[in-house]
């Protein structure tokens, strides 16, 4: 009974927070929540799609595509699996299987994505099976594969990691979690010997690969308010780590940047929030806030650069820097382009195929964009 209780609010959640906002939520009786319409601008910046791949049909938050050299992966809900090569788009490898909820995470030699049963797959460097195990509970999250390890985290706040090589559970840590969570743009991160997570209580936690030991947990945001919606807190998008300063940011509560070099202290924090995300380009961290306005924040102290509202509640992905621009995209599907610079509009693409709310991965020259429909676009930004 509590499991179905508690899938029950899972589900709620992610239905009330689709769009990740509450504008998502009281739209249609508050004009203050309506998106706002696009405006004419003098395009500052040249833009355009490189190659564009059908990988599958579906999307969603956690399908995100992954670069290891000059290779892609991507995985699609309808349980495509496929490796494409970066500069061109021609598919190198390509498997079918189950429908997943997550994917992909991998190192170039090993590609894992989780079904919706919560089993986990990998693949090696051709597409070929190499094991199958099963997680604690469902998982939307894309895995991380590195350290000898794939690791995934699950509904029911654990971090579980495999063997690589096996598929054999090698450890897991579990946290208590909140009556409800988010489910949106949420990704962990792999350094060597290391695994740097976020968590559904606002909390960072980095946990030591081998043995599975944390060996520092900070909070980035404390929940606040009387209802269980208005004290969610999770801690969004990944974790940026830019040298020994390790940041993250989360939902309708603060950007807190740490010193792992002195123990983890923290350096600065600030009352600005994420519903997806941020990136950086190690002088500045961007971020769409829970309104869709995009902040500029100085990496060093965290102090506000700029504010772009002209993207109000337009249900902005998790961004990425492309170029002389930060890039986002929409719920109509469109890529905007922001200067990094003053947060100025400078370009924007009609991508098509639903709201783009896979976070957008930045390459050489511009971004790489997975669609709603099940399209990977490379999109070349400034020539």
């Amino acid at each position: 009974m509590y499991a179905r209780i508690r899938f029950f609010r899972l589900a709620l959640i992610g239905l009330l927070s689709g769009s990740l906002a509450a504008c998502g939520l009281f739209a249609d009786t508050d004009p203050r929540f309506d998106p706002a319409p696009l405006t004419e601008y003098a395009p500052s910046l040249a833009v355009a799609p490189r190659w564009s791949a059908s990988v599958g049909s579906g999307g969603g938050y956690g399908f995100i595509p992954q670069v290891t050299g000059d290779a892609v992966q991507v995985a699609t809900p309808s349980g495509s699996v496929a490796a494409l090569d970066l500069a061109s788009g021609a598919v190198r490898w390509q498997v079918r299987t189950e429908p997943l909820s997550a994917g992909v995470g991998s190192d170039g030699q090993v590609t894992a994505v989780v079904t919706q049963s919560g089993e986990v797959l990998a693949f090696g460097p051709q597409g070929t099976e190499l094991w199958r195990s099963q997680a604690a509970s469902a998982v939307n999250i894309p895995p991380v594969v590195g350290n000898g390890i794939v690791a995934v985290r699950t509904s029911d706040y654990r971090i579980q990691a495999f063997d690589a090589a096996s598929g054999k559970l090698r450890w897991e840590v579990q946290r208590p979690g909140p009556a409800l969570a988010l489910r949106t743009s949420m990704r962990m991160r792999l350094l060597p010997d290391l695994l740097l997570a976020g968590l559904p209580n606002g909390r960072l936690i980095l946990i030591d690969t081998p043995t599975g030991a944390v060996r520092w947990e900070a909070s980035v945001s404390a929940a606040r308010g009387a209802s269980d919606l208005e004290r969610i807190a999770d801690v969004v998008g990944e974790p940026l780590i830019v040298g020994t300063q390790v940041c993250g940011t989360s939902y309708q509560g603060r950007t807190t940047c740490f010193d792992i070099s002195q123990g983890g202290r923290p350096i600065w924090s600030q009352e600005v929030g994420s519903a997806t995300g941020m990136t950086t380009d190690e002088q500045r961290l961007y971020l769409p806030d829970d309104r869709s306005r995009v902040h500029a924040l100085n990496l060093t102290d965290g102090g506000g650069l700029w504010v772009q509202s002209a993207l109000l509640n337009r249900q902005l992905s998790a961004p990425a820097v492309a170029g002389p621009a930060v890039a986002v995209g929409d719920f109509e599907g469109y890529l905007h382009f922001l200067s990094r610079a003053d947060g100025a509009l400078m370009a924007r693409l009609r991508i098509g195929g639903g709201p783009i709310t896979s976070a957008l991965v930045g390459v050489p020259g511009g971004v790489l964009v997975q669609t709603g429909d099940g399209r990977l676009l490379r999109v070349g930004a400034g020539g």
